[in-house]
C-alpha cells in the first residue's frame, strides 16, 4: 500500500491512462481484476472549459472503481487551472492528474503533452496553479524528455514535487521515441531517487517478472500497466497477485478470453448506446483473441460488427472450431 496525498492505494499496481481507451467500462473491469489505480482517458481543457457534455459525461466515476484518477491534457495554465476547479467540482474522482506524455501530433499542438516538457517553467506554473485551486491531490505523468536532446525527467520531476503535485508517473520514452524501441528504466530510477513524493514506473511492463524486475531495478512505488492489459486484464491480476502472496495465476483459457470479451461488450453497452459500443468492440474484440488459432480471419469479421448479436454469433462459432481442435488434440 502506498498513498497519493490522502489516497491510500491498496497495491502498486497501477492501470495506464489511455485515450480511447480507459473509460468507465475498462475502468470497471480493470478494478475488477485488483488494480490498485486506474486513470480515466485524457480529457481536454478547453472542451470543459467550453462545456462540452461528451467530455463532462467522462468526469463520470461509479463507485466501484475508486481510487481513480481523471487525466487532464492542455497547454495553458489559465484553462487547466480553469478546467481542474471543474474537475474537482463536478467529478467524484479521487486524484487529478496532468498529462505531460502524450506523444501524438494533435496533442502537441495545443503545446499539451510531452510539449510541455520543453517548457520547465510553464510546467511549474500549471501544477502550481492547479495544486493551489483544487482540494483533490495533484499528480502529473511524463516522459523521460522530448528527445535524446532533451532528456530532463529529473529536473521536470524535481519542479513537480516542488509547485506541490503529490506523485508522478513516468514513462521511459522520449516523445520522439512514441512507443518504439526500449523503455529507460534507469531515468525512471533516476526520478525516484531524486524526488520524496510517490513515483509510478511505466514503459515495458508486459509480464509478472517484468513488473518485478522494474520494482526490484528502480525502487519505484508502483508500476504502470498500459498496452499489454489491453485484451488481457489478467497480467493485472496476475501481477497483483504475485507481489501481495507469490501465487501464480494461470495464463486464460481461449473460454475465459471469448467469455470476459463478451462481458466487456455488456458493461460498453450500460454506457454506450449499442452502435457506440460495437464500434469500441472492434478495436478491443481482437486484442482478446490475439495469439489464439486462426484468429486472423476472425479479427477481420470482428472489424464489421453493429451490434451485440453479430460479437456473440462469431464468437460462438469460433468457440465451437476451437473446442474442435481441442478435442481432437485431447
Amino acid at each position: 500500500m502506498f498513498k497519493i496525498g490522502n489516497v491510500e492505494i491498496e497495491n502498486p499496481v497501477v492501470m495506464a491512462p489511455m485515450a480511447g481507451i480507459t473509460n468507465m467500462a475498462f475502468r470497471k473491469i480493470i478494478k475488477d481484476f485488483g488494480a490498485g489505480l486506474v486513470y480515466s482517458e485524457m480529457v481536454s481543457d478547453k472542451a470543459l472549459c467550453y462545456g462540452n457534455a461528451k467530455t463532462i459525461e467522462m468526469l463520470q466515476v461509479d463507485e466501484g472503481e475508486h481510487p481513480v484518477s481523471i487525466q487532464l491534457f492542455g497547454g495553458e495554465v489559465e484553462t487547466m487551472v480553469k478546467a481542474a476547479k471543474f474537475i474537482d467540482q463536478h467529478s467524484n474522482c479521487d486524484i487529478i492528474d496532468i498529462n505531460m506524455g502524450c506523444p501524438v501530433n494533435k496533442v502537441l499542438k495545443a503545446e499539451a503533452g510531452s510539449k510541455l516538457l520543453l517548457y520547465p517553467d510553464k510546467i511549474y506554473e500549471i501544477v502550481k496553479g492547479i495544486v493551489e485551486n483544487v482540494s483533490k491531490p495533484v499528480t502529473v505523468k511524463i516522459r523521460s524528455g522530448f528527445d535524446k536532446e532533451h532528456i530532463n525527467a529529473v529536473k521536470i520531476a524535481e519542479l513537480v514535487e516542488k509547485a506541490g503535485a503529490s506523485a508522478i508517473a513516468v514513462h521511459g520514452r522520449t516523445r520522439s521515441q512514441m512507443y518504439e524501441g526500449k523503455a529507460d528504466w534507469g531515468i525512471i530510477a533516476d526520478v525516484k531517487a531524486a524526488v520524496k513524493i510517490p513515483v509510478i514506473g511505466n514503459g515495458d511492463i508486459k509480464s509478472v517478472d517484468d513488473a518485478k524486475r522494474m520494482l526490484a531495478q528502480t525502487n519505484v512505488d508502483a508500476v504502470m500497466i498500459g498496452r499489454a492489459a489491453l485484451g488481457n486484464p489478467w497480467l493485472i491480476k496476475q501481477v497483483v497477485e504475485s507481489l501481495k502472496t507469490g501465487e501464480e495465476i494461470l495464463e486464460p483459457t481461449y473460454q475465459e478470453k471469448i467469455a470476459q470479451c463478451l462481458a466487456h461488450a455488456k458493461k460498453l453497452m450500460e454506457i454506450e448506446p449499442e452502435k457506440v459500443a460495437m464500434f469500441q468492440m472492434r478495436g478491443h474484440a481482437p486484442w482478446y483473441i490475439k495469439g489464439l488459432k486462426s484468429s486472423a480471419r476472425v479479427k477481420n469479421e470482428l472489424s464489421k460488427i453493429d451490434t451485440y448479436e453479430q460479437l456473440e454469433t462469431i464468437l460462438a462459432e469460433y468457440k465451437l472450431y476451437l473446442d474442435g481442435i481441442s478435442n481432437c488434440c485431447m
